[in-house]
């Protein structure tokens, strides 16, 4: 049974990203965007470069945010970190989502530090009880410190742990029912950890309870090859979304009627032009859907 809701259930205005597609939103762009006023559903931030108290990020976001809903994801909580959630962290990631009070939060299935040391990357966790019981205590304390439902990603692994006793579909799906939490879908995470560890990415997104997803991820990745000379996938976030990744995409699309999805791009920014036009390739993908769909109860 749900019970970490209930400090903030009513507590909130609900808001819903518009089904659309969306961009994250990047320094190189913010003039342009002010100057022309894209027609795109919403931007995205990442939580970690807006934790001040001014400054031109603010400048612009507060002018972006009058006319564009927003979506703010976190790379720095560490969720699934053995050190329980840092307090300051976590003020100030409430005391943004208050001033701009974004459509949607999101944060990672991973951990980035452990005591005082911090690391500039998003780690796995082993999946069995232990760690299950610390995420969801984690996430029922981030969800009552900041009055909201707060959506969980799917995260890009490298390496697996011998000690997991539970596929990472059936760890998720039990966050989900233990915390009421949301799920953001990163359909290019499914695809390079799936290629990365030998298994098959339809099966993932079959397996994944599809109901609590509310926003959808698609990147790039980069193509390396590891010890053994197999392939490995890099979530780079560097490089248009791969055909393979759309192809995924329009499956879990199938699977989930359409979903708010934000084309991410990290590294070697290329022209806003470029990144809107990917988000609308997947915005047509997204009204084809809901086309079939009416026609379907039609």
């Amino acid at each position: 049974m749900i019970t970490s809701l209930s400090p903030f259930v009513g507590a909130a205005v609900v808001r819903r990203l518009p089904v659309r597609a969306g961009i994250g939103l990047k320094p190189e762009h913010f003039r342009e965007i002010l100057a022309a006023a894209p027609d795109v559903g919403f931007f995205e931030i990442h939580a970690e470069n807006y934790m001040v108290d001014g400054g031109p990020f603010h400048h612009y976001l507060s002018r972006i945010r009058e006319r564009y809903p927003l979506s703010i994801h976190g790379v720095g909580l560490s969720i699934g970190g053995e050190s329980p959630l840092n307090d300051d962290h976590l003020d100030r990631l409430a005391t943004l989502l208050d001033r701009y009070q974004p459509e949607s939060f999101s944060e990672h299935l991973a951990w980035a530090g452990h005591g005082e040391v911090f690391l500039n990357d998003l780690l796995p966790v082993p999946y069995h009880a232990a760690t299950l019981a610390r995420v969801c205590s984690h996430i029922d304390r981030v969800q009552d410190r900041l009055r909201r439902r707060m959506l969980l990603e799917n995260p890009a692994t490298y390496v697996e742990f011998s000690a997991s006793t539970m596929a990472e579909t059936e760890f998720i799906a039990e966050i989900v029912r233990r915390t009421g939490c949301g799920l953001l879908l990163d359909v290019n995470n499914v695809y390079v950890s799936c290629v990365n560890h030998g298994r098959n990415p339809y099966d993932y997104i079959r397996a994944l309870p599809l109901d609590p997803v509310a926003e959808i991820h698609l990147a790039g990745f980069a193509r390396e090859v590891d010890a053994a000379g197999d392939p490995l996938l890099i979530d780079s976030h560097g490089a248009p979304v791969a055909q393979a990744v759309w192809d995924l995409y329009r499956y879990a699309l199938e699977a989930l009627g359409p979903v708010p999805t934000l084309i991410e791009r990290d590294n070697d920014i290329p022209a806003l032009s470029v990144l809107l036009d990917e988000a609308h390739q997947a915005e047509r993908m997204l009204h084809g859907i809901d086309r079939h769909s009416r026609e379907a109860r039609a």
